[in-house]
């Protein structure tokens, strides 16, 4: 039977019946203690900085900290699990005892995806795994076949999006246990779903990081993140650490995939850079699954997203495509602040480059910064791209949160949903959207102290300048009041978002029946910009097996429509040679008829 558990270079793991290794590296410390159930055990230290010890009839769930020269008792870096906050003990934990019922799941193919990001927090009243699993059934049903979970490592306070987190290895203690989210990946599964979980390597959080106490050599003071010090990637035991942390995910919670969060702001200097060594090391562990590994990555970059003669994916399968949302928001609500004005001079052709050709800006220079970004993409096959309309980012950094429905009206985003359902790229959406959720997705965090007031003061002041919001009108992230209007609201999908759901539901019956089959062949230079008008977009692509073409309009006039041959596979408001005011129009025509 196939293990399920991964020997970790760091923390706690069981070796034999009982027997527990526990080993970290702390070369700042001359001397550390294990202090495992209220007993102290010496652990040895080696001349690389690593200490360690073995005790025997150790049971599951026993608490321990590591007790310093100076006495200060903190948790394991490396901990598997916590028994409640970040500053807390850890506790050890026995992966080989969670019994997997769906042993025998491979996964999904990346064609067939649509994304449904989810926060574990906001996505239910409970805000757990298990409140989380029960809602799969409903999202089976819609057509959904990924769920992407925001990070889940434990972070500071009980509330927050996930990517302030300090215990890569542990899951959040107040969603639940480790076993608690390896069964809602287990029913996922069960229910046709694959589950992958969107992972921070580039950053720790500001409350409950000791590795600078421990490791100073963690950290390189002299490059700096917009979070702080930058990883010390090119430091063995460092490296180590965070290399690890994508394969254990994997190998103990048996999860599809990972979404690789700010990928730019990983810098390494080593001959190989650590996140090819992860692509590398996971596509070596799991060759025989379905495994989708995407990255965020604001250069606008190819080279981590080769495709082998075959179609075959050697180390990333897909880039977040903040282009696509950039354009398109810039389109349906004519806001052009901050990175948006990057994308404020003719939105609709740079929606129909995209849509044909990958990135808006492939070596353009950027309004904003002044710099050059992004290189070619245009061969890239479509599905290298994910798109969405809306995140958590692109919400919940707005000032009040709102959702894309609240600022560009239903009609607009209709159309746009329709759009984001119907292209060859790789559809995302946040969680809510399915059924036109209306309430604001905020920045929340659980901090206190100076801390917290830090944090308050900073997010106020982001947003001076800009619009209407007065200081004191951005709401307080350390306020529980901020983090309950995040919530979704599960009385909408029965009540007056029924009829948006079955439209979601429809374009998603539409979409596995018609696009996903053109893109098991889909290669580079597909696309065709038909024509492009004021809040007006016509594009094609031509595949192996047929071409599919797609006009929208979110503008005020009616506009003619150019050819499009074939069958009309879904139409919204359109009839006749024009395409009117917020309607969409899509045609595929078979490979003969092409």
């Amino acid at each position: 039977m196939e293990s399920r558990s991964f020997l970790k270079s760091w923390g706690a793991d069981y070796e034999a019946d009982g027997v527990v290794r526990f080993r970290l590296w702390a070369p700042g410390q001359e001397r550390v203690t294990l202090r495992l159930a209220g007993t102290d055990h010496i652990m040895r230290k080696s001349e690389e900085g690593w200490f360690e010890a073995r005790v025997t009839d150790v049971e599951p769930g026993t608490e321990y900290h590591y007790v310093l020269a100076d006495g200060m008792a903190v948790p394991d870096p490396a901990s598997r699990a916590q028994k409640a906050d970040v500053n807390g003990p850890s506790l050890v934990i026995d992966p080989a005892r969670y019994e997997w019922q769906h042993r025998q799941w491979k996964g999904r193919p990346w064609e067939e995806t649509v994304v449904y990001e989810m926060h574990i927090g906001t996505f239910t009243p409970e805000g757990t795994f298990k409140a989380a699993m029960a809602k799969l059934p409903y999202l089976a049903e819609l057509g959904i076949t990924m769920i992407e979970v925001l990070p889940v490592s434990q972070f500071g306070g009980e509330r927050g999006w996930g990517y302030d987190g300090v215990l890569l290895y542990a899951p959040h203690s107040a969603y639940g246990t480790p076993d608690d989210f390896k069964a809602f990946v287990d029913a996922a599964h069960g229910y046709g779903l694959s589950v992958v979980l969107d992972i921070v390597l580039n950053h720790f959080g500001p409350e409950g990081n000791y590795l600078p106490l421990l490791a100073p050599q963690f950290f390189h003071e002299e490059r700096m993140t917009p979070w702080g010090p930058g990883i010390a990637y090119d430091v063995d035991a460092a490296r180590r650490y965070i290399a690890e942390a994508p394969l254990y995910w994997l190998k103990e919670y048996y999860l599809d995939g990972l979404r690789f969060d700010a990928i730019d702001q990983i810098e390494d200097t080593s001959e190989k850079h650590v996140l090819i060594e992860i692509a590398e090391r996971i596509r070596a562990a799991a060759p025989n699954r379905y495994i989708h590994l995407t990255t965020e990555d604001s250069r606008n970059v190819t080279f981590l997203h080769p495709r082998e003669e075959n179609g075959a994916v050697p180390l990333f399968t897909g880039e977040w495509n903040d282009d696509f949302h950039n354009a398109i928001h810039v389109l349906a609500t004519g806001e052009t602040q901050a990175y948006y004005q990057d994308f404020a001079e003719a939105p609709e052709k740079l929606v129909a480059r995209i849509l044909t050709e990958g990135f808006a800006y492939q070596g353009e220079v950027s309004p904003q910064t002044g710099k050059k970004r992004g290189v070619k993409s245009a061969g890239q096959p479509p599905v290298a791209f994910v798109d969405f309309i809306q995140n958590h980012d692109q919400t919940g950094n707005r000032a009040q949160g709102e959702r894309l429905i609240s600022l560009a009206g239903p009609d607009r985003t209709r159309v746009l949903l329709a759009t984001l359902l119907f292209t060859p790229h790789i559809p995302l959406l946040f969680m809510g959207e399915e059924y036109g959720e209306t309430n604001p997705f905020l920045f929340f965090t659980d901090f206190h102290g100076e801390l917290a007031k830090a944090v308050r003061e900073g997010r106020a002041k982001e947003f001076e300048g800009h619009g209407d919001f007065e200081d004191e009108s951005v709401p307080d992230p350390n306020a529980q009041s901020t983090f309950m209007a995040s919530k979704l609201d599960w009385k909408k999908p029965n009540g007056e978002g029924k009829s948006w759901l079955d439209f979601t539901r429809q374009l998603l019956v539409l979409r596995h029946q018609h696009i996903v089959p053109l893109l098991v062949r889909a290669g580079g230079h597909s696309g065709t910009v038909l024509k492009t008008a004021k809040g007006f977009v016509a594009v094609s692509w031509t595949f192996p097996s047929g071409t599919l073409s797609l006009a929208m309009n979110i503008g005020e006039q009616s506009q003619p429509l150019p050819e499009m041959p074939g069958e009309t596979i879904f139409a919204w408001q359109a009839s006749g040679s024009e395409l009117p005011p917020n309607a969409i129009i899509v045609r595929l025509a078979s490979g003969d008829a092409a």
